[in-house]
């Protein structure tokens, strides 16, 4: 009799043990390429949640993505649908918030001119100031409106182009689907955008190294850190044009685009670094930043509180790099 209840003792506890592993959170990691950059994703969690990333970056790629002839946004910006989706609705309506408040600046319907300059899926010469022009009277965020699900354009050349904001707000999705499934601690990185919730699994705040603007060597980029920031339920995003540029006949052309003008932006500032409390805000607004030039952001940024900024600018004269940061980024900077 002693030896039967022994057994079952040892089965029940066996059983036990099995039920408890299954629910004995741990922490996964997953990485790959998407939208030609990288990603890496680190969560706690009970199970292996994967597939539920893979869906969301797949969905997006789908709805959003320019460069896929198949996506939802190319059948818009080809005039073959107006019908627009849940994802695409979200861009326009943040794009249009960030929009108002820089002025401008952040515009979404920049992309015919970002093709005009070479930066996009077209090449070809630069562009001439008539161009621009001709191209200017069909960019700008009064272009394009909703209703209800229907996009309507004032113009049937005006697109889209959310490379500015979507891997920004894939970040918030996978957090929010992180969240749901019970995870506390998790950090979406995604081409150098960040959102982070919780704690590392060594129990500490995570650490965000920002770069500096070093150009490639080679064609290989050269990682070198100017600060570390912690982030807990914050997101941070960089712009720069010191690795996306070209050279035509000995001047140098960056990828930014100013919408309000059509000119390829150049100009001492380097580098822009926002932290917000979502990564959407914060991946539009560094390249509202970088669009609207040192002066500018300082004027702008230095009495906000909601998002914290970081400028690294070149001085002309001495050569050296000078860091600008307004008090909501300084307060997250972490001792070196």
């Amino acid at each position: 009799m002693r030896r039967y209840v022994a057994i079952l003792i040892a089965l029940a506890v066996a059983v036990i043990a099995m039920f408890c592993s299954r629910d004995r959170k741990r922490f996964f990691s997953h990485e790959g390429v998407v939208w030609t950059t990288e990603y890496h994703i680190t969560y706690e969690a009970t199970r292996d949640l994967g597939d539920s990333i893979q869906l969301i970056l797949g969905n997006m790629d789908m709805s959003v993505s320019p460069y896929n002839k198949a996506s939802l946004i190319s059948a818009i910006n080809g005039n073959a649908t107006t019908r627009t989706d849940a994802y695409i609705r979200r861009l326009i309506d943040a794009s249009r918030t960030v929009n108002n408040e820089s002025g401008g600046a952040f515009d979404p319907t920049v992309m015919p001119l970002v093709n005009a300059w070479g930066f996009g899926y077209k090449s070809g010469t630069l562009p001439s100031r008539a161009q621009i022009d001709s191209i200017l009277t069909f960019v700008g965020m009064d272009k394009v409106k909703l209703n209800g699900d229907t996009l309507v354009k004032s113009d049937p050349r005006v697109m889209l182009d959310f490379s500015s904001i979507a891997k920004g707000m894939a970040c918030d999705e996978i957090g929010r689907m992180l969240a749901r499934n019970g995870s506390v601690n998790w950090l979406v990185e995604i081409g150098g955008e960040v959102m982070a919730s919780g704690v590392n699994k060594r129990g500490t705040p995570w650490q965000v190294a920002v770069d500096m603007p070093n150009e490639e060597q080679d064609g290989e980029v050269r990682h070198e850190n100017a600060m570390t920031i912690a982030l807990d339920s914050a997101a941070v995003a960089t712009s720069g044009n010191y690795r996306k540029w070209r050279n035509e006949g000995g001047n140098k052309l960056s990828h930014i685009i100013d919408p309000r003008t059509g000119d390829s932006r150049s100009g001492t500032l380097l580098s822009v670094t926002i932290v917000a409390s979502d990564c959407m805000t914060a991946d539009a607004w560094a390249t509202a930043c970088m669009v609207m030039g040192e002066n500018e952001v300082k004027k702008m940024m230095q009495p906000r509180h909601d998002l914290g900024v970081m400028t690294i600018a070149a001085d002309t004269v001495t050569g050296s790099l000078v860091v600008w940061s307004n008090a909501a980024f300084a307060d997250r900077i972490q001792p070196q």
